[in-house]
């Protein structure tokens, strides 16, 4: 007789609150480890998040989950709109969540939908996030990690493929002394700073009114930072254009619902934070080329380092202007010269 098939951590899970027949959608994986699968004939459309894969980022699925956890019951408390988790598997780095559906703005946007609703809905729905008081034990988000996560893909990545040989110690420590003398001025913000806040991370809710209306996603990974990172995020963004006219509603939208900030002061903290993440993000796609064969990435590289060139006319960005104008002629910044650039193009 054939023993019975031992089922796998997932399958217990999903077995153990009505999912054992569900049927299951892969999502498609993005740049990240996490994985989503989508649910349906169970007793309600849901999400698996499984961060089983977090060991290969350095953590346990346990470490990878709980920020999750806390920071959507976070969000559907401070009464906006993020997945209500349904179920739990902390130490197997498993949950279940709502399902918000598919209409993310991203895809809305590729379909062809009006951009203008939906970049000032988000912005709405930024703000309300940011104008409410942060929960507790949130990793900071200021000069010295940003700078640390900017260096691990510029100089560690960038650098290597671009001038075939790691930075010497004196370019590492003026690149930091340079991205630190940027990011200083604007520490001490201490807001919510969601980090990945963008279309593909966003999703239209048509039953809700409000900032409601924005459904909130992607959000493990946040911070104690200045909120301009955010509405870069959203605003130069680096997987598509978007278009000034768009920017500048958006902004005014922001701006509004939080009348208390200097706008003046806020646009330089946004072109400081545009240049770390525009750098950062640049160079992470090489990253995804060269250790992680994504090489699919690279397709958005122009488009970050003409954001930016955009940024770095801004006086608070000044170090890190000087020390590029030092270090990589304005001909370099790009992405490297590949062996074999019929890749760049893969799907």
């Amino acid at each position: 007789m054939t023993p019975p098939a031992t089922l796998s951590p997932a399958q217990a899970f999903l077995a153990a609150h009505g999912y054992a027949d569900a049927r299951a959608e892969s999502l498609p994986q993005d740049a990240g480890h996490r994985r989503y699968t989508r649910l349906s004939g169970g007793p309600r459309p849901a999400l698996l998040m499984d961060c089983t894969e977090a060991p290969r980022v350095g953590l346990t699925p346990e470490e990878d989950l709980l920020p999750f956890l806390r920071i959507a019951r976070h969000i559907r408390a401070i009464g906006l709109s993020a997945p209500l988790v349904l179920a739990e598997a902390v130490p197997d780095g498993l949950a279940l969540v709502e399902d918000l559906g598919p209409a993310t703005h991203a895809a809305l946007l590729d379909a062809g939908a009006d951009p203008r609703p939906l970049y000032v809905e988000a912005a709405e729905a930024l703000a309300a996030l940011h104008a409410a008081p942060p929960p507790a034990g949130l990793p900071l988000w200021e000069a010295g990690r940003m700078t640390a996560t900017a260096g691990a893909t510029f100089l560690d990545w960038w650098w290597p493929a671009a001038f075939g040989a790691a930075p010497a110690a004196e370019v590492r420590a003026a690149f930091e002394e340079a991205m630190t003398a940027m990011l200083a001025p604007f520490a001490g913000a201490g807001g919510f700073v969601h980090r990945d806040y963008f279309p593909a991370n966003l999703i239209r809710l048509e039953g809700r009114d409000g900032a409601r209306r924005t459904g909130i996603i992607d959000f493990q990974d946040a911070a104690l930072g200045h909120p301009a990172y955010d509405l870069v995020s959203l605003l130069e963004d680096a997987r598509r254009d978007v278009a000034p006219d768009l920017r500048e509603a958006a902004t005014a939208a922001y701006l509004a619902a939080r009348p208390g900030l200097d706008a003046a002061a806020f646009g330089a903290a946004r072109a400081a934070m545009a240049a770390q993440r525009h750098l950062r993000v640049a160079s992470l796609w090489v990253r995804l080329d060269r250790r992680d064969g994504k090489p699919h990435y690279l397709r958005h590289g122009p488009r970050c380092w003409a954001l930016l060139a955009e940024a770095l006319r801004h006086p608070a960005t000044a170090p890190l202007a000087r020390f590029l104008d030092a270090h990589v002629p304005p001909a370099l910044r790009q992405n490297p010269l590949r062996q074999n650039p019929a890749k760049d193009s893969a799907p």
